[in-house]
């Protein structure tokens, strides 16, 4: 077995080698850095007795720019010329030939970044982007599996655990019950913070009796506002309104996919006009199969994708660059489709969005961490779609049995309680009172009397 020298050298006296065929962008060479600031520099550096570099090229120039003054060496002698070009060669391909276990990566890096979440990504050599791409693991347009879009029971005749006002806690995410016409909601779920990027599913202005549900099979009650009462005019000063706050409380740069119906790209163009800096793209979101309607079956909806201020917006996708093909042609599977998973969903909000189009949208124009803002929160999806994605979801709904709907969907799925911001109750806990309080007020009838009846309270809590 032959001996080998280990030393401290400068790494500034190590000499690179001319056969090196290895080479590192400063992308890596950052990374590098990183990581020997996070964790020292705990590997070696392998020279021949001439001090000329063999193997960790990059890490003796990351050294240096990280301001160390020594680097542990190993230093070898008993290699020909031509069979230390050889080790080169090998010592990097070798490297290069290894892959991941995906599926326990992304668990290892999650398990680290939540209990450790000051390492940063390039401290590991890895960005943002790539972490979103193993967590989700899906290509874009891949409709995800089904249990995203599993659904809580409908409970209709219940009354709301809501009301007007409430906000709950769902992990990362809250949603409030108020109407975003008016900047106090968004203050009450943003605080201090801004909006990374927004999501918003306006109402179309037109009736939800004929234009949603099922091919008729599914019939809803109408939205709270926007169901075809406005005029043309009334509708823009609708759409402005919220346009601004979603602008005012989103930073400068994000993008806001705003979806919309064929019947209102006049209106809603007009509504940008002067609030939003440019239109970055005009998506169509193509269903696989066609919806209600007589002159043509509406089978696409518009999401117009406008740029909120002048800064530079977020694009994790830059044309394929990143590993993410997008184009602006959006293909998921309509609410509309059949099978009785897809009614189901449908019944829970009419207009309801594929959790995986909403988390692709999220995974192009936002990173990890960062807020996503939604202003008609509807059936929720923006809230699953970002706990999928590791956003954080704010959402405002005037409805509160689209907020209940909401709240339930997300703890099925996620698996937590949420709690009510105020007074620290689950959402469960409330609803459970609720039910008891109900059932505690009933009549009874006077023993002497039976013709008259009182109500017995004695069961309430």
């Amino acid at each position: 077995m032959r001996a080998f020298v280990t030393l401290s050298r400068d790494p500034r006296s190590l000499r690179p080698s001319p056969h090196n065929a290895r080479l590192h962008s400063r992308k890596q060479r950052r990374q590098l850095v990183h990581s020997i600031k996070r964790f020292g520099f705990n590997g070696v550096v392998v020279i021949d007795e001439n001090g000329v570099i063999l193997a960790g090229h990059a890490r003796v120039e990351a050294a240096i720019d990280a301001g160390l003054d020594q680097v542990p060496c190993l230093v070898v002698s008993h290699l020909t010329e031509v069979q230390k070009r050889a080790f080169t060669i090998a010592d990097n391909k070798h490297a290069a030939n290894s892959t991941w276990d995906e599926q326990r990566l992304a668990v290892e890096l999650d398990a680290i970044l939540l209990e450790h979440p000051e390492i940063e990504l390039d401290s590991l050599g890895f960005d943002a982007v790539e972490l979103d791409q193993l967590k989700v693991q899906l290509e874009p347009n891949d409709p995800g599996p089904p249990e995203d879009d599993d659904l809580p029971d409908l409970r209709e005749d219940d009354p709301p655990v809501t009301v007007d006002g409430d906000k709950w806690i769902c992990g990362d995410h809250q949603i409030i019950c108020a109407d975003s016409r008016t900047a106090p909601p968004y203050l009450a779920i943003l605080g201090d913070d801004s909006a990374e990027m927004v999501l918003s599913d306006p109402p179309y202005n037109v009736p939800i009796d004929g234009h949603v549900g099922g091919s008729g099979s599914i019939r809803h009650r109408e939205f709270a506002m926007g169901s075809g009462e406005m005029s043309s005019t009334e509708f823009v000063g609708f759409l402005q309104a919220v346009f601004r706050l979603m602008a005012e409380f989103s930073v400068d740069g994000s993008i806001h996919f705003v979806f919309m119906d064929w019947r209102h790209m006049a209106e809603i163009q007009h509504a940008a006009e002067g609030i939003y800096s440019e239109l970055k793209n005009l998506i169509v979101w193509v269903k696989d199969n066609g919806g209600m309607g007589t002159f043509y079956r509406s089978r696409h909806e518009l999401v117009f994708a406008f740029k909120n201020g002048k800064s530079a917006h977020i694009n994790n996708f830059e044309l394929g660059q990143k590993g993410r093909y997008r184009t602006n042609v959006w293909n998921y599977r309509g609410i509309n489709s059949a099978g009785s998973e897809r009614l189901e969903l449908l019944k829970l909000h009419p207009t309801v969005k594929p959790v995986q189009m909403l988390a692709d949208a999220m995974l192009d124009c936002s990173r990890r961490g960062g807020i996503v803002l939604d202003p008609f929160g509807g059936s929720g999806s923006t809230m699953i779609a970002a706990e999928k994605t590791r956003r954080r979801a704010r959402l405002i709904e005037i409805d509160p049995i689209y907020i209940d709907r909401t709240v339930r969907r997300w703890q099925v799925f996620a698996r937590e309680d949420a709690i009510h911001a105020a007074t620290g109750e689950t959402f469960n806990a409330r609803e459970q009172r609720l039910k008891r309080e109900r059932e505690a007020v009933v009549t009874i009838p006077y023993p002497d009397r039976p013709h008259i009846r009182r109500v017995d309270f004695s069961k309430a809590v």
